[in-house]
């Protein structure tokens, strides 16, 4: 039988249960992230606790659990799953409260839950690529925070999911913001553009490791704005995302993207990608 995390205790996912007035199953009031496990290590497990930390006190959440004690629980977890390759999915909520929009007048502990699951790669998709559907970003102004709150998300996915694609590309009026549940890449003259860290978008964990590797490897990014036009004429573009990972976007709205077919620096940075993978769990058996 699986095991969960349910306030800090690996339990049996059966024997727990959620309060019908948790602030999370009302509100959406909470927050959460997802890593990758490869070979059973956790990728980027501290760049994800990090940004799970930055979250929580953007929408003043306490979380008393010191953070290198938070992530052994989640080695843990995904060891006694006996988990190879997959996902780890945990989410903090503010607790249980009679329902009032306002915060608690009473401190309240956080409601924590975590859980595995396999996930194969995507690996056909990543070599074929896949097509997006721009879609106006109706979404709040906080996407900074990995909250909950994912309706607008979810609407603009669904709207893809009809047109067969496989992400929305949103945007703000004329502007590129990222995706549905994604950041955005385009590729021009071979110098990459993608959305500067705003309120707008989610600074992903996965974007932050292909500029890293990009720098290293002297690849010419530049964090800016860039329009609908610009995507469209683009001659790569890419999504990136922590199940996703490099994922290159062949056709938007019907139109090609380049000649169709995934392109040369997004190749290149699937294969520095992947060495980072092997990298990282190489460095998680040495220690």
């Amino acid at each position: 039988m699986a095991k969960i995390i349910f306030n800090g205790e690996i339990v049996d996912r059966t024997t727990a249960a959620i309060d019908i007035e948790d602030r999370g199953y009302q509100f959406g009031d909470g927050i959460y992230e997802v890593i990758r496990v490869y070979n059973g290590k956790l990728f980027t497990k501290n760049e994800h606790i990090q940004r799970l930390y930055e979250s929580a006190e953007k929408i003043g959440l306490k979380i008393k659990d010191d953070k290198d004690a938070f992530g052994s629980k989640l080695e843990e977890l995904v060891k006694v799953n006996s988990l190879d390759t997959g996902i780890i999915y945990l989410q903090f909520t503010r607790g249980v409260y009679p329902r009032q929009h306002g915060f608690p007048e009473k401190e309240v502990e956080p409601v924590f839950v975590a859980y595995t699951k396999e996930m194969k790669r995507a690996e056909n998709l990543m070599k074929s690529g896949v097509n997006g559907l721009l879609v106006e970003d109706i979404r709040w102004l906080r996407c900074d925070i990995k909250s909950l709150n994912l309706l607008g998300n979810i609407l603009a996915k669904q709207k893809a999911a009809e047109a067969d694609c496989y992400e929305a590309i949103q945007h703000r009026g004329d502007k590129i913001t990222e995706g549905s549940s994604s950041n955005v890449f385009m590729v021009k003259d071979g110098i990459l553009k993608t959305h500067p860290v705003t309120n707008l978008i989610l600074n992903g964990i996965t974007r932050q490791v292909i500029l890293k590797i990009c720098k290293e490897n002297e690849f010419p990014v530049k964090e800016v704005e860039f329009s609908v036009s610009e995507l469209t004429e683009a001659d790569e573009v890419f999504i990136s995302s922590t199940t996703s990972e490099i994922m290159p976007i062949v056709g938007l709205n019907s139109i090609a993207i380049g000649n169709g077919k995934p392109g040369e620096i997004t190749k290149k940075l699937q294969q520095i990608f992947e060495d980072e993978i092997q990298k990282q769990c190489e460095k998680a058996l040495s220690h």
